[in-house]
Parts: structure tokens; C-alpha cells; sequence
């Protein structure tokens, strides 16, 4: 179960809520102070607080803010013989968990503490669950070329400027908008991704800008769009050199007025939105073919960023290599492989001109493939560039 600390100056409270909480199969520390416990709770690892509030020398709202600025997320709740209102609220406000009451009500009270478990545990996995996922778009090189764009990234990303990322297909467009996202004071926000060129041109608006009921056939109820949806967050416009000039139009006013409309409807709704797009496109030709709006284009690169191809930072291969075959063999559930130096070599003479979504797939076929060991000759036999 967990590892609780207590801290009151009642000797009779502290034996209670000891005994009480041992018979549910916690483990239990006292402190008589509020000194007494920060020692303690600096020195222990524990997963619950129980703080009365009226100690001598220290209080516990004290204990509580000092307790908050220190290592670890324990939940804390506040006991209480002199509560009123305005103090609950007041700890709560401060970061407590919850507030209880003396005389105690132990039922509330273990209820109290499951709760504050269960939300930790909560955390924790949330937390774990992104780690994964910043893991799993993590940006992998040391090339000058790749450490260019982690540069810009830690310089760009905690503005809210719209960023125009170039690039060629499977250069990793994407990692560059999440990170832009997930370094950013947004991240807490959600990012959501449109890809331009995957969904028709007549429906395009709609994704966007959402639409009520009856603005066309098939619209049988209102539908919010992606911008509405991450209202507060970052949404990444992928492929926007695909998007039609009618849609283009809608964007720009977003982008000068932060409102958008609904389709079939002339009501504004505002929206805070940060905007990344990304393109595999020459977009200074397609304006000279009236393909693009200028005055688009120009809104969106506040900053460019241009994505380097894996053939511009074959340097970076043996990371990457030990990347994916880590990532592969482990949703595959295999052990991991080795691959030798001159396996390497041989994936550095490839022209990769799928880039790393290319080189990714050679990996993964070679884990599939191979033996224990990938070897130069399994590189030659079974990597089948394009180019060969």
C-alpha cells in the first residue's frame, strides 16, 4: 500500500490515525511538528501527507507551501480541529488535495486517501505515457545539419510565432511541429494535426472550420473543426501547399483576426491557436502560378525551417540505427540486435530517397529478416534501395 506521513501535535491523533492506517496495511510515519515533518518528508520517499493545520512555531499551511516547493508529488490533506470554509479553500488553492475536519471521520478519511492514490497513480502514468511519446518523436542526430534545427526549436518554441517547416517527404516535418509543440507554453494544450493534401478539397472548410447542421447533405449535426479543437494549443498544418484557395482565404483570416466561422453559419468564434504548417512544396513557385496566396505565405514563415534529408546527415546513421532497431525490437517484443561497423557503412552508401521514413522501414525489414547480428552482406541483400 503506501507510504504515508503524518504530521500533528496531538499525541492521541497521531497514535489514531497510526493504528488505523497500519490495520489498513500502510506504512506509517509520525512527526509531532511541522519541523519535525519536512525533516522527515526530505529525508523518506512518501506517497500521502496527512498536515494538521493549528501546530505551535510552524502551521501547517506553512508546511504545506514548503512541502509543495520541495521534490516529489505527494498528495497532502489538511486536518483540521479549527477548519472553516475560507481555510479549505484557501489550502486547496495552495495545492492540497483535500481538506478534512476534526473530529475525524475515519470512513471519509481512508476514502479521502484512496482517492489521493488513485490520482497519483493517475499522474504517474500520464506522465510515463508521455515520456513514450516524446520518446517515440524524439529527434535523433548530431550532425551540424540536425543540431541547426534543434537550435532554432529551443529558440522558437517557447514564442507563440508561426513557423513554416520545408522539407523534403520523410524528412520528419511532423517531429519538428511536436517539438515545437511540446516545448512550448501550449504543450499542455492539445496539437493537432491536418494533413492538407488527404482530405478533398470540398471538405477541406469543413475540417478546418467545423460546420453547423444542414450547411450541405451530409452535414446531419453540428461539427466543431480543427481549429476549434485546438483552441489553446498548436495545430499543424501538414501538406498546406495541397490546400485549395478558398481555404486558404478562411486561414488567413484566422491567422489576422484569430476568429473563424463555421461553415453555414455567420456567427464568429475566436479562437487562440498557435499555427505550424509544413510542405514538400516550392511555395515561392506556386505563388508564381496562383497556386498560393503571398499574403499566406508571408503570414505563415514568420520563421522557416528547413529539414535536412537523411542524405545531407548520413553522419547520423549509426544513431539512428541504434535508435530504431531499440524502437522495432521492442514493439515487437524481440530481443535486441546488434549491427556491425560495417553494416553501418553500408546503410551510409544507400541514397535514401525516402529519407528516414525510408531508412526506418529498411530497419524494421532487417529486424524481421535477419539473425541475432545484421551484417553488411544482410544490408546488401535485403536493404533494396530505389536506387539500385
Amino acid at each position: 500500500m503506501a507510504k504515508i506521513l503524518v504530521i500533528d501535535d496531538e499525541r492521541s491523533i497521531r497514535n489514531t490515525l497510526k493504528e488505523v492506517l497500519e490495520y489498513e496495511n500502510h506504512e506509517v510515519d509520525v512527526a509531532v511538528d511541522g519541523a519535525e515533518g519536512l525533516e522527515m518528508f526530505g529525508k523518506g520517499k512518501y506517497e500521502l501527507v496527512l498536515c494538521d493545520i493549528k501546530m505551535p512555531n510552524m502551521d501547517g499551511m506553512e508546511v504545506l507551501d514548503k512541502i509543495l516547493d520541495m521534490p516529489g508529488d505527494a498528495p497532502i490533506v489538511m486536518i483540521s480541529g479549527h477548519g472553516n470554509i475560507d481555510t479549505a479553500v484557501d489550502a486547496i488553492k495552495k495545492g492540497a488535495f483535500d481538506f478534512i475536519e476534526k473530529p475525524l471521520d475515519l470512513n471519509r478519511l481512508l476514502i479521502t486517501i484512496r482517492n489521493a492514490m488513485e490520482k497519483k497513480d493517475l499522474v504517474t502514468e500520464t506522465r510515463v505515457l508521455k515520456r513514450r511519446v516524446n520518446k517515440t518523436y524524439e529527434i535523433i542526430g548530431e550532425s551540424p545539419a540536425i543540431k541547426s534545427v534543434l537550435e532554432i526549436i529551443e529558440r522558437v518554441a517557447p514564442t507563440d510565432a508561426r513557423v513554416l517547416i520545408t522539407g523534403s517527404n520523410g524528412t520528419g516535418k511532423e517531429l519538428v511541429a511536436r517539438w515545437l509543440h511540446e516545448k512550448s507554453s501550449r504543450a499542455a494544450g492539445p496539437f493537432v494535426e491536418v494533413n492538407c493534401a488527404a482530405i478533398p478539397s470540398e471538405l477541406i472548410e469543413s475540417e478546418l472550420f467545423g460546420h453547423e447542421k444542414g450547411s450541405f447533405t451530409s452535414a446531419y449535426k453540428d461539427r466543431k473543426g480543427k481549429f476549434e479543437v485546438a483552441n489553446k494549443g498548436t495545430i499543424f498544418l501538414d501538406e498546406i501547399g495541397d490546400m485549395s484557395l478558398s481555404a486558404q482565404a478562411k486561414v488567413l483570416r484566422a491567422l489576422q483576426e484569430n476568429k473563424i466561422s463555421r461553415v453555414g453559419s455567420d456567427k464568429e468564434i475566436r479562437v487562440d491557436v498557435r499555427i505550424v504548417a509544413a510542405t514538400n512544396k516550392d511555395l515561392k513557385q506556386a505563388i508564381a502560378n496562383n497556386l498560393f496566396r503571398e499574403d499566406l505565405y508571408h503570414r505563415l514563415s514568420v520563421i522557416l525551417i528547413r529539414v535536412p534529408t537523411l542524405n545531407e546527415r548520413i553522419e547520423d546513421i549509426p544513431l539512428l540505427a541504434d535508435h530504431f532497431i531499440k524502437l522495432v525490437c521492442a514493439e515487437y517484443g524481440m530481443p535486441q540486435k546488434e549491427i556491425t561497423p560495417e553494416a553501418i557503412a553500408e546503410l551510409q552508401k544507400i541514397n535514401w530517397t525516402g529519407n528516414i521514413r525510408e531508412f526506418r522501414n529498411v530497419i524494421e525489414r532487417l529486424i524481421i529478416l535477419c539473425e541475432k547480428t545484421i551484417t553488411d552482406q544482410n544490408v546488401i541483400t535485403f536493404a533494396q534501395p530505389i536506387s539500385k
